[in-house]
């Protein structure tokens, strides 16, 4: 997931050289209020991966194993863009899936409040994936653990394509909440960078909450250790 809040960049430029550091302290209340969220035994599979700008990086599942998905079944190819209805999605996929659409959700609730709070308008845009990446550890000095892959590409790009107070999803990940119950609206296709062909995606409302709530609680601590995971961005 990366959620980003496009028009602090707005609001950072109205203000002069010695008025920037209130800036600063206001988007460390509004990074410091999500990262709260990742502290609810329902989070507890969600790692935030890190900041850049205003724009908040996390991800679901990075701790899970292969053998976690051994009784999945994953979406399958759709001839001509049409979602199958007889498709069942695994648990996990699932699972991960609606953890990351409930923690944006929060996200945007706190937002919602800190906004009430400084007189502020700042929105919320947020660009989902979910698919195979690679997680690490990497650097000597100030070592940083990050992750990578085109899941993590799409998600960005997600982002960058999308619109305030809405969640666009890749292909995937938009049929994976249609089939769990979200209300799901096709965007139709468009071109994203690093895709040859235009991609179907899809737009969630962030009112659009599901009558569900997530089960279990997983550890969200990582180890040094290079990993390949199934993850829901």
């Amino acid at each position: 997931m990366f959620a980003s809040i496009p028009n602090f960049k707005d609001f950072w430029s109205e203000w002069d050289t010695n008025r920037k550091l209130e800036c600063l302290r206001l988007l460390n209340e509004i990074v410091c209020e999500f990262d709260k969220l990742l502290s609810k035994p329902k989070f507890s599979s969600v790692e935030k991966i890190k900041t850049v700008g205003s724009t908040y990086m996390a991800a679901a599942g990075l701790n899970e194993t292969e053998t976690d998905y051994d009784d999945d079944v994953y979406l399958e190819k759709q001839s001509h863009g049409k979602f199958n209805n007889n498709l069942r999605i695994g648990n996990t996929a699932f699972r991960n899936a609606n953890v990351m659409i409930e923690f944006a959700l929060a996200m945007s609730q706190i937002l919602d409040g800190l906004n009430r709070d400084s007189f502020q308008n700042f929105e919320l845009r947020i660009g989902m994936s979910v698919g195979p990446l690679v997680a690490g550890v990497i650097g000597a000095q100030k070592p940083q653990y990050d992750i990578w892959g085109n899941t993590v590409n799409l998600a960005s790009r997600m982002d960058t394509h999308g619109e305030p107070r809405k969640i666009h999803a890749t292909t995937d990940m938009g049929n994976i909440l249609r089939a769990g119950g979200y209300r799901v609206q096709s965007r139709g296709k468009i071109r994203v960078k690093g895709v040859k062909e235009p991609m179907e995606t899809f737009l969630i409302e962030v009112d659009s909450k599901r009558n569900s709530s997530v089960s279990g609680e997983q550890t969200n601590n990582h180890n040094n250790n290079n990993n390949c995971h199934h993850s829901t961005l």
